[in-house]
């Protein structure tokens, strides 16, 4: 197992790489929700506003 972690001399390499693929994996999953939530945040505002002007 430890030659395994150890990779052959590049784990360094292989887990940073494995690392930020997963990072960037998760702000790809991530990024889409928090932008739906603003959007409909936004979109609450405006008629919200829209209301009050009638």
């Amino acid at each position: 197992m430890s030659e395994f972690l150890h990779m052959g001399g590049y784990a360094f390499y292989v887990w940073t790489s494995y690392g930020l693929a997963f990072v960037l994996m998760l702000a790809l999953f991530v990024s889409p929700m928090i932008e739906k939530k603003r959007l409909i945040a936004g979109i609450a505002r405006k008629l919200r506003r829209e209301r009050r002007e009638k």
